[in-house]
């Protein structure tokens, strides 16, 4: 992609187009977890506080694919070629298992179980097919 000039803006209208609906969708998530989070999932408020930084965390994790690809739908076209891409992915998702399993004390969560972990990678999963839908509202171009 060619350098932009000086005068154009740094966030275009797709960037906004497409942080404005993650945006959106994760606020909602994060309030229904905040506020539901107990209740829905039967767990103590720490472990409620857990899943929801572990969703907030996986749902960066999957927007990074998301952001690979500003307007067009397949997301994971090209991604092979992009090692350094999938190195910090990997490392983001071990980092994170380490630190919501192992690091207890300092990270101030609990163990989640294989149900939890899959709601969790679920919630950010979930912004992939949302994103195809986002790229479908059309964009007005500046003149």
């Amino acid at each position: 992609m060619p350098p932009i000039g000086r005068v154009e803006p740094l966030i275009t209208r797709v960037m906004w187009r497409n942080l404005i609906s993650h945006a959106l969708y994760q606020v909602m998530v994060q309030l229904v977890l905040e506020f539901r989070g107990t209740s829905i999932f039967d767990v103590t408020k720490k472990v409620k506080n857990t899943i929801i930084f572990n969703s907030f965390v996986l749902c960066q994790v999957f927007n990074e694919f998301n952001a690979r690809e500003l307007e067009k739908k397949n997301i994971f076209k090209g991604l092979g070629k992009n090692r350094l891409f999938i190195v910090i992915v990997s490392l983001t998702v071990v980092l994170q298992l380490v630190m919501v399993e192992f690091l207890k004390k300092f990270a101030n969560t609990e163990r989640l179980t294989w149900e939890q972990w899959g709601v969790c990678v679920r919630i950010g999963a979930l912004s992939w097919p949302i994103v195809v839908l986002v790229k479908c509202i059309p964009v007005a171009r500046k003149k």
